[in-house]
């Protein structure tokens, strides 16, 4: 079944382009193509993308970056739904996954399944804030027996053990989607959240369940940082 990988982008990651490139190219699934959509003020990056023998599109540059990358995620699924394609990998740009990553969440036969990366969030434990590397997951938090509407938390490093979980929202960064979620929902993001959250609120909404393979463990490289993911300490 044909796959096609990609993410928006811009210059902003132009210190990870070379190993997410080589990264990219280093999967080991065979019959995927990949897509950029650039959405830089000029022309620089995405002329240095296609040097690397990637192909990218320019997506109209406004000044909120928030819509610059709604607009570039509805480009790249406008371009997937024109194709032949079945799945959609959502890639992020930072993100650097195992080679047979694809191999492995399509063996779960789900419409969207995640793998696992982290990213640096806010705890507040009591009194006590501190900023921790943790995966970007998040479970249904419950009262009662029954889910509390509009309340998730953040993953604990003990559920990460290697099962697959559902989950109630999952980040884009690597993040493999069925055809058939795409045909019935666009990104979009709202004053206080983010695109991944209302994607994965909308896909519920409509039937679709999420899920992560908590045994895929990728690379993230965190404002312009390669934290060593085979040794977090959470």
């Amino acid at each position: 079944m044909k796959i096609l990988i990609g993410c928006p982008t811009s210059d902003y990651h132009a210190y990870c382009l070379k190993e997410y490139i080589e990264g990219i190219k280093a999967l080991s699934y065979p019959d995927a193509d990949i897509l950029l959509v650039d959405n830089s003020k000029d022309d620089k990056y995405i002329e240095e993308i296609k040097k690397y023998g990637v192909k990218a599109i320019k997506s109209p540059y406004v000044e909120s970056a928030r819509d610059r990358i709604i607009n570039s995620r509805n480009l790249l699924i406008d371009k997937f739904l024109e194709g032949n394609f079945l799945f959609f990998f959502s890639l992020e740009q930072d993100v650097i996954p195992p080679k047979d990553v694809i191999e492995r969440l399509l063996a779960h036969k789900k419409k969207i399944i995640s793998g696992v990366y982290f990213a640096e969030k806010n705890l507040t434990e009591g009194d006590f804030h501190k900023r921790v590397l943790l995966p970007v997951l998040y479970d249904f938090v419950e009262k009662d027996g029954r889910d509390v509407p509009d309340k998730m938390r953040f993953f604990r490093e003990d559920e990460l053990d290697g099962s697959l979980k559902e989950v109630k929202t999952a980040g884009l960064g690597c993040l493999l989607i069925h055809r058939s979620v795409l045909e019935d929902i666009k990104f979009r993001y709202e004053k206080n959240g983010f695109d991944d959250v209302f994607f994965c609120q909308d896909a519920r909404a409509k039937g679709f369940k999420i899920f992560a393979d908590t045994s895929i463990i990728c690379k993230h490289l965190i404002k312009k940082r390669p934290w060593d993911w085979k040794n977090l300490k959470i």
